[in-house]
Formats: structure tokens, C-alpha cells, sequence
């Protein structure tokens, strides 16, 4: 497999196989991805790796937290709180798409939260990573974050292993760092699920649409 190739099969997957990953393999893929560019060669990234019992663990108080209607100040806001077009029309139409495929109606509010309860059993898959960060970096330093988690998520198409990227996740912050034991002067990031795609899931049938070129490239010569 080249780049170009795991660039176009890597995708967002919410379903997967009740399959375990060699933790060898995912050691090595998270080895490897930390020659992912990043600015001042400052590498910002702390990685946690979550499988076996651990994983199961963490899955159970989430599912209890959940289930308690806990909730949690989130470590910060994913989305921009008053995002604009085309921005906002995007992440509305992805939500739609992927309800559609999975068959859940926009009236139905109570299965829509079911289904958004899923990412915190990281839908089924038998591995983690968590990402965090040293609370002085900025802007810059947040960016190497996601050259170092691409570089994972390629990789992993690569070992023939499936992913889902989470920024969910931030929105627990005190359970995952209480979990993982993570230094207060570090702050969580993200999540990722790790491991072998489901096929029969209808939600891995969704492939999301790209903005056409002409809305975000401008060549100059």
C-alpha cells in the first residue's frame, strides 16, 4: 500500500469487531508515527495505550456515568460556539448523513444520545490511544497533535486495522486523567478506537462528502 492509497481508505469507523490487536503492533505503529513533523522538533504528544482489562474498566465507568447522567467541564470547546457557514453546514449534513444510514430519525432524540453514548464504549473496539498535552503549549504545538494522529491512523490502515478519531472524549476530561494517572500540568486532547472494522455495521457504510477544490484552493503562478 502507498500514501495515496491509505490517505483515500482511511475513514471514521464506528463499528468494530469483537477482535483483539496485538499490542506489539500497535506499539510499533505509535513508535513509528512519532516522526510525524512538528515544529521546534518540540514533539508535544503524550500517548496512552488502552486494551484488555483496562479498556474494559474504563468502559464501565463510563457506562455508569452515563447511565447517572454525570457530566463533566469539557477541557475545551470542539467546535467553535458560533460557528459559521460553510463550516456549520458541514457538520450538520456528516450528522445527518450518518444518521440516515443508520436509520435513526432527527425526532427521535432519544436514540440519537443511545447512539452518541457509543463513542464512549469506543464502539466496540478492543484498543485505545488517548492523547495529551502539556497545558503551555498553543496553536502550533496543538497542530503537531494531529500530524502525529494522522500519521497513526495511516499506519493503521497500513497493519490493516481500522480507527475512529474522538475529540469526544474532551468532553470528560477529569474521569480519562483520574484513569490514566495523567500529570496535572497535562490536559487531554483526544481519544482514538482502534481495531478491526465490522462490515456488517450500516455506520461504516458512510463515506463523507469533501468540499469541491474550487472552495478551499487557490493556485498562484
Amino acid at each position: 500500500m502507498d500514501v495515496s492509497e491509505a490517505v483515500a481508505a482511511r475513514r471514521s469507523v464506528r463499528g468494530f469487531l469483537d477482535e483483539p490487536v496485538d499490542p506489539a503492533v500497535l506499539e510499533e505503529i505509535v513508535r513509528k508515527a512519532a516522526r510525524a513533523a512538528t515544529g521546534g522538533n518540540l514533539q508535544p504528544w503524550h500517548i496512552d495505550l488502552v486494551s484488555g482489562e483496562s479498556l474494559a474498566e474504563l468502559k464501565a465507568i463510563m457506562a455508569a456515568k452515563l447511565s447517572a447522567g454525570e457530566a463533566e467541564e469539557p477541557a475545551y470547546a470542539i467546535y467553535p460556539p458560533m460557528l459559521t457557514a460553510p463550516y456549520r453546514d458541514r457538520r450538520f449534513a456528516i450528522g445527518e448523513a450518518m444518521y440516515r444510514e443508520i436509520g435513526i430519525p432527527r425526532e427521535d432524540k432519544a436514540a440519537r444520545r443511545m447512539w452518541f453514548a457509543r463513542n464512549f464504549q469506543f464502539f466496540g473496539a478492543p484498543a485505545a490511544l488517548f492523547c495529551t498535552v502539556d497545558r503551555q503549549m498553543g496553536p502550533p504545538q496543538w497542530s503537531d497533535l494531529g500530524m502525529y494522529l494522522q500519521t497513526v491512523m495511516l499506519l493503521a490502515v497500513e497493519a490493516g486495522l481500522a480507527t475512529c478519531a474522538q475529540e469526544c472524549w474532551a468532553m470528560y476530561p477529569d474521569t480519562v486523567t483520574a484513569f490514566l494517572g495523567t500529570p496535572d500540568e497535562r490536559m487531554l486532547f483526544c481519544g482514538m478506537a482502534i481495531g478491526f472494522e465490522d462490515p456488517a455495521e450500516p455506520a461504516n457504510r458512510l463515506r463523507s462528502a469533501r468540499a469541491d477544490e474550487a472552495e478551499w484552493l487557490t493556485v498562484r503562478s
